[in-house]
This record gives C-alpha cells, structure tokens and sequence, in this order.
C-alpha cells in the first residue's frame, strides 16, 4: 500500500501569520439589525465550566432530559459610550465626517489618549448628508477583577433602519453606560472576534501538523521534506516554521446560554484558575473562546446564525463551580 503522507493540515486562508497589531482584536463587518442600540460588546475571559441544562432541541435523541455542556465564562463589566463618529459617502465608499465627543470623561480613559483639559460642549450635527453612525465606547476593566486599570478603545457600530435612528440612538448613548443585557440577550447567537494565546516561534509539525518522516531522513524528521528541484523554498504554500498563535480569529454562531450578575453562581470558593473572582456582570458561551485568560473578548451579532440553533434560553439546572 502507499505510504500516507500528511503534508500540510494548517489552512492557507490565514496568511501571513504574523502577530496581531494588539491585544484586541478589530471588527470590520457588522450583522444588519433593525433595533437602534448597539450592536457590540466586549468581555475578560475569566474560564471555563460545565452546566446542567434541559434540552429543548426538537430533533434531540436527548429532548427534554438534562444534558451537560462546556461553556466559557466572560467577565461583562459596562462599556461607556464617550463619542460617536458621522460618516458621509463620497465617490470612494465612507469616510469620517466628524466626531463629537462628551463633555465628560473617566479619568481612566487619560491612561489610553490624550484627553482635552477643558472639553467642549458636544454640538450636534445636522443629519444633511450622513450616511453613517457609530460609536467611540471604552472598556472599564476596573469594575472587573483582573487588576487592571488602562481600558481598550474601539468602535461599535449602531443597528437601525435610517441613519437618522442611528444618529438619535448615539445622542442618547453618549457619556452613558452600556451593558451587556442592553445589547445582547439571552439564546442570541454571537460571533466571537478575539487574539488567540501566542505560541512564539514553532516549527512546521506543531504550526501546520505535516507528518514525521523517516527516522533516517537527512537533515530532521519534522521539516517539510523535499520541497522541489530548488533551495531556499519559501512559498507560503510550504509549510515552515515561524510564529503560532497570536493571530486575530473570529468563530461565528456562539450561544449564548446565560447573562447573569449573582457571581455566586459560578465562583468557585478559591475563585477561578489564572483569573480570580468575578465580581460583576457575566455572560456564559457554550463552548470553548480562544485566548488566555484575562484577554478581551469581542462579540457581535452573528452574521450567518445557525437556523438549527435554538433561539430561546435554556433552563440552568446547575454550573459547575468546583475549581
């Protein structure tokens, strides 16, 4: 029989596979949503548990019994809305017409940008030829139990019919908190934009799972073997070594099983692994999110959601909170 050959199992779509610029990651791409509110949202992976619910799906081997899921717990303390930003369209797509900033600011917010000593009171601008809102929100990670005080920066864009609804929405949101229930409920499907947990320097087994050669190949079993009739190959079809992990990856279609705020429910007594007590508003993903922990997690309205997917909350029986 032929020798089975595993050349190269590491998807080519991601390429090059450099390092992220930072350590949360952008979206560029948004779910369309009627509803005039926000339709982002950004948490601290605190861990991982199990729960105890009952399953409703209609097709189940398993309906209406008690079934145990993994799912990752994230830390959701409020994002505050402190500018948003018109667009107007021009020849060549969107570009940035103004921002209006509040008039009030965290002093947190000094340790991310360069605040103005004596801001002025926002001036609204007319709806004459925006095409486009978002909004300028900033995490507050010291609500949060992960000892941090520098909140991460971005941009969250607005649902709506018109830009008008947009525009009103973000008058309403600016200088105000925004929580997770106010974006997101419960049974939603989310995308999950995140880093993931940097690896350094791999070789080309452990980046792209190409099989070992013979123990008597010349010059290493773990290299890409015999690449052509030419030296110093460096096609990015071949795999070769260099940096693993720390690349901005998005999963689509997350469940969202619970958003809570009675920490009691999932704290274990000695707090979790690598992570500590979470001390404020949570939300439970089924299934595994990428990154370590204490890494921002950002999450969106899903863009491609799984019909078969349930769209009501599950029944919580029990989570798991032995550490």
């Amino acid at each position: 029989m032929p020798t089975k050959r595993n050349p190269h199992h590491g998807s080519m779509q991601f390429w090059h596979r450099c390092r992220a610029k930072r350590q949360y990651p952008r979206i560029r791409t948004w779910a369309k949503v009627d509803a005039a509110k926000p339709l982002g949202f950004a948490g601290y992976k605190a861990g991982m548990t199990h729960c105890i619910i009952v399953d409703k799906r209609p097709n189940s081997l398993t309906k209406n019994e008690k079934i145990w899921i993994p799912v990752t717990i994230l830390e959701c303390p409020p994002m505050k809305a402190f500018a948003y930003v018109t667009y107007i369209m021009t020849p060549n797509g969107k570009k940035k017409h103004n921002q209006i900033t509040a008039a009030k600011q965290d002093k947190d917010l000094a340790r991310k940008m360069n605040l103005a000593k004596q801001p002025a009171e926002p001036v609204h601008p007319s709806l004459a030829n925006i095409c486009d809102v978002t909004l300028l929100v900033h995490t507050q990670p010291i609500k949060a139990g992960i000892g941090k005080k520098t909140p991460e920066v971005f941009e969250v864009a607005i649902g709506g019919k018109t830009a008008a609804d947009k525009l009103t929405a973000a008058q309403g949101l600016l200088g105000k908190d925004i929580l997770a229930s106010d974006v997101f409920s419960e049974g939603q499907q989310v995308d999950c934009h995140v880093i993931t947990r940097g690896k350094g320097l791999q070789g080309a087994t452990k980046r792209f799972g190409t099989g070992l050669r013979h123990h008597k190949s010349e010059k290493g079993t773990r290299g890409p073997g015999n690449v052509g009739g030419w030296t110093g190959n460096r096609s990015w079809r071949v795999a070769h070594p260099g940096q693993t992990g720390y690349h901005m990856r998005t999963e689509i279609n997350k469940w969202v099983v619970k958003i809570g705020n009675d920490v009691s429910e999932i704290n274990p007594s000695s707090g979790l692994k690598h992570y500590g007590l979470v001390k404020g508003t949570y939300m439970l993903l089924k299934g595994s999110v990428g990154g370590p922990s204490k890494r921002l997690i950002r999450l969106a309205p899903a863009r491609r959601p799984n019909h078969r997917i349930i769209k009501e909350a599950p029944k919580i029986d029990a989570v798991g909170t032995t550490a």
